[in-house]
């Protein structure tokens, strides 16, 4: 009976040894179930100087990146639209142990050829120019673009030639809005002027532009050249309609006060959350794809619709 009892005793002993041997085994793995992954480290770089313009992308950038772990640097140049710069930048942030970058290029063609002959394990997304290489692109239709921009001119248009401003001459979306606006307009007849300048000088070139041309109508094809010709409008008095691009507070107030007769818009908001959201999932080795967002055309009277309300004043849940 003795013996019995000690053999059991023995066996609960060895028992409680074999069960705190495979706690203590388990026990790393199961802190590291409660252990938050490490976050990912994402870099933007857009192609401008002034980060203003990017306000709701980066807004939808922040929202996604919150809602999916990752920490995001938000870089500009010191010179906008400074491609060699960019990919400096670029370089720059992969060899500091970027998980993912997301790029808005400054010269897309460029940078292409620079990526080709990049080896990288880094995913990169592209914002408003499409990119043979890039592992993603978030970008609007920008041809489409052009051509509803145009026809909104065309419908206004009662005669005279019509100034397009090229201001990022090596911009591939800038390039593609502007080609499609001056094919639909030459096809309807009308006369066409193009000439480029930077946005920075539009301030003190246009009033002079606009005096030896002395265009019936304007259009500019990027945000930020949107904004500058708007207020060079306003405060110089200018009598051309101007239409141009984008969704900016500046732009909007600009289309409210009339001193814009049509943008094209689309949702920067929403194109910053899908290149964070995209970026993040290629960086964990997840497969992302991507449709092109949408662009609506708006004029002064549609700014308060429902719908376009959303896409000009969005807010961050």
């Amino acid at each position: 009976m003795k013996k019995r009892r000690s053999a059991l005793i023995q066996l609960a002993i060895l028992t409680a040894l074999g069960a705190a041997v495979a706690l203590t085994l388990l026990l790393p793995q199961m802190s590291g179930l409660h252990r938050r992954p490490q976050p990912l480290e994402l870099s933007v770089i857009i192609r401008e100087q002034d980060s203003s313009f990017w306000t709701n992308t980066r807004m939808g950038m922040e929202q996604a990146a919150g809602e999916l772990g990752a920490e995001l640097r938000f870089l500009t140049l010191a010179t906008a639209n400074d491609g060699r710069e960019q990919w400096e930048l670029l370089q720059r942030e992969i060899e500091q142990g970027a998980d993912a970058l997301v790029v808005a290029p400054a010269d897309p063609a460029a940078l292409e050829k620079s990526l080709g002959e990049l080896d990288r394990d880094v995913p990169v997304v592209t914002l408003e120019s499409p990119l043979e290489g890039a592992d993603l692109s978030v970008v609007v239709p920008n041809a489409e673009m052009g051509a509803s921009l145009a026809q909104a001119a065309l419908e206004d248009w009662k005669g005279g030639t019509v100034l397009l401003l090229d201001t990022a001459p090596h911009c591939t979306a800038v390039a593609q809005r502007l080609a499609a606006a001056k094919d639909l307009l030459a096809g309807a007849g009308v006369e066409t002027q193009v000439e480029t300048v930077s946005v920075d000088s539009l301030a003190s070139q246009l009033p002079e532009l606009l005096r030896q041309l002395s265009p019936a109508q304007m259009m500019t094809f990027e945000p930020a050249a949107t904004e500058a010709a708007a207020s060079v409008k306003s405060l110089e008095g200018l009598s051309a309609d101007l239409y141009g691009v984008g969704a900016t507070a500046a732009v909007v107030a600009a289309l409210d006060q009339g001193a814009l007769s049509a943008v094209a818009a689309w949702s920067d908001y929403a194109a910053g959350y899908l290149a964070v959201d995209g970026a993040a999932k290629l960086a964990r080795g997840e497969r992302s794809e991507m449709k092109p967002p949408p662009f609506f055309l708006i004029r002064g009277e549609d700014i308060y619709e429902p719908d376009n309300q959303k896409l000009l004043f969005p807010v961050t849940s």
